[in-house]
């Protein structure tokens, strides 16, 4: 017995080769056409990463790699000890939140009330033109958002004013206050119909046998929703969750810097604006790597946290 157990280990190391080597033989195509994307991700997403080691460096433009002064962690040190940094990163931590929250509440709504509609022709249409928006550049969103905010014939302000609720006009684009609160609607307005198709995706592939058996047993429509649909596209949900964690600090600068104005600057300026006007802008290219270095690192901080913790208690993860 132990002999035919010690001869079937030892077989188990040179059939294993053979069978990777026929596999990789049956699906060469798929392997060279994996081939420019796998180049594609090399040299857009990692090859720049040697550009890290300018934020150890106080670079200069025209030198040569050798020829650049190291000056260890000075940058960062200088960034830490910079109180506008913590003014910047508490408005990039509260504009991502508020992002987050909204992000994923009204687009899984909206999917499951679309998935309701009976009519096809209203779901097509009201798809079609919830997803039109995201289409459209931040550059005409934002003017779009600016005008119908406006104290001059703003259609926000004259609706509030007709129906007595305020007796003169808000002064929306001028009150910091308001501005997270404007940056988040008018990021729901514009990509809730485009993020909600994945879920409408997710809930297409739920089986019909599920909703027959549920109408069997009196369930409504309600509780069909609770318990069959919400369950069948809840791995898509923390899936997207957890990526969307992941970009909590990198949430770019185009909509603050196209809504935003100097009086509201205390609300607007984010990680990214910072690095360009700190950074860029004043040919401090080393700062501003530093500021992007601690941007990255941040979120894969938080990527593996959010998906140890939905991997822990909620069994899904990405990894």
């Amino acid at each position: 017995m132990k002999a035919i157990t010690a001869r079937s280990q030892t077989d188990i190391g040179p059939r294993n080769k053979p069978q990777k080597w026929k596999i990789f033989k049956n699906q060469k195509y798929l392997y060279m056409m994996s081939i420019p994307f796998v180049l594609w991700v090399f040299v857009f997403q990692y090859l720049p990463l040697w550009g890290w080691t300018m934020a150890f460096q106080n670079y200069k433009p025209g030198k040569g790699f050798l020829e650049q002064k190291w000056v260890g962690l000075e940058h960062f040190q200088m960034l830490f000890h910079d109180d506008h940094f913590y003014l910047v990163l508490r408005n990039t931590l509260a504009m991502s939140f508020m992002g987050l929250v909204a992000g994923f509440v009204f687009p899984v709504f909206f999917a499951l009330l679309l998935n309701e509609v009976r009519i096809q022709f209203m779901k097509r249409f009201v798809q079609t033109v919830s997803y039109l928006p995201h289409f459209v550049s931040w550059v005409v969103a934002a003017g779009i958002v600016t005008k119908m905010l406006s104290t001059d014939g703003g259609v926000v302000n004259s609706l509030l004013m007709n129906l007595h609720i305020i007796k003169e006009p808000i002064q929306f684009m001028s009150n910091g206050h308001l501005f997270w609160g404007i940056v988040t609607g008018a990021d729901v307005w514009k990509e809730t119909g485009w993020n909600a198709i994945i879920y409408l995706a997710a809930i297409s592939g739920i089986g019909p046998e599920l909703y027959e058996a549920a109408r069997v047993d009196g369930a409504s429509r309600l509780k069909q929703i609770w318990h069959i649909t919400l369950p069948g596209i809840r791995p898509t949900i923390i899936v997207l969750l957890i990526m969307s964690i992941g970009h909590l600090v990198g949430i770019g600068f185009e909509k603050q810097f196209l809504l935003g104005n100097h009086l509201v600057s205390d609300y607007s300026e984010v990680l990214d604006l910072y690095a360009l006007n700190y950074g860029l802008s004043m040919g401090r290219y080393s700062f501003g790597t530093a500021i992007n270095i601690f941007n990255s690192v941040i979120s894969v901080i938080l990527l593996f946290v959010a998906n140890g913790m939905f991997k822990k208690f909620a069994n899904e993860s990405i990894m």
